[in-house]
């Protein structure tokens, strides 16, 4: 079984997402919602995290983490692991709560940071629970409008201050651009499905998913989700066998294209892709 990949560095920014087991709801009433908010408090507090964001839905959730210091993974372990003891205890239950291990995407603070927020407290009107986000009870959407006193995890200055150094305009900002993003569209722009940033943000995330390269049990698409396209790849190729043949090696060894993608990509049948492949590799190991 694979596990996902975790990129831990400090100021790290995530899109935190994890589900009930089998689908199973995680908040059956309004007090289970407060109690994840309070085990969330003393997550934040003890962590050193930013909470820019949150959304409790039913059967799952979503945060919006910013890690002063690398402890997103141990963090995560007291926020499901305490929660889901309480739950069990309240509710008679035993076993699991939640679906294997949470869901986490890497952001590019400075270009993703506002859509991501506002697509998570749209995550209500997506679904059809409400019409609009100020409906919704168990959203940062209200605090950071300036709906409702923020509790103590959640951070809006960082949020507020993108749009203006006045905090009534930028609360009036803030709910015109979360307005505006119904229907929008953000994943779309994901990488490796672990990464959403533009292209200097992946390059500077590059070295620390080649740290991570040959785990065997992280999900091939995240273990290459920097690497370069094909027609980057073969860009400065045209006409030279030799440099070809190179860069096939390189794909297929270093980059993890498998020889059926390189196959397709430079109109040559898999059994040629497979001889250029190992004979780059057995003359380079002579």
């Amino acid at each position: 079984m694979t596990r996902p990949l975790r990129i831990e560095y400090p100021g790290a920014v995530y899109h935190i997402t994890t589900r009930g087991n089998a689908y199973q709801d995680i908040f059956l009433d309004d007090t289970d919602r407060e109690k994840f908010l309070e085990v969330l408090d003393q997550t934040v507090e003890r962590f050193n995290w930013l909470c820019h964001a949150y959304c409790l839905m039913t059967n799952h959730y979503h945060l919006l983490i910013e890690t002063i210091d690398p402890t997103l993974s141990r963090g995560m372990r007291q926020l499901n692991g305490v929660y889901t003891q309480w739950f069990n205890r309240r509710h008679n239950r035993v076993g699991h709560l939640f679906q294997g291990r949470f869901k986490s995407i890497l952001i590019d603070k400075d270009a993703y940071l506002l859509e991501v927020s506002r697509y998570i407290v749209l995550n209500p009107v997506r679904a059809g629970i409400v019409s609009h986000p100020r409906d919704w009870r168990w959203s940062s959407y209200r605090e950071t409008a300036g709906m409702r006193i923020p509790p103590g995890f959640l951070t809006t200055d960082w949020i507020l201050a993108q749009f203006s150094s006045d905090m009534k305009e930028a609360q009036r900002a803030y709910k015109r651009f979360v307005t505006k993003g119904k229907g929008r569209s953000l994943w779309d722009r994901l990488r490796g499905g672990i990464i959403l940033g533009n292209e200097k943000f992946v390059e500077r995330t590059a070295p620390l998913l080649r740290e991570k390269k040959t785990l065997a049990d992280v999900p091939r698409a995240q273990r290459f989700a920097a690497r370069p396209s094909l027609d980057e790849l073969f860009s400065g190729a045209k006409g030279n066998k030799t440099v070809r043949n190179a860069l096939i090696r390189e794909a297929y060894l270093e980059h993890g294209y498998t020889l059926s993608e390189i196959g397709r990509h430079l109109g040559l049948h898999y059994s040629t892709i497979s001889r250029i492949a190992r004979y780059e590799r057995e003359r380079t190991e002579e």
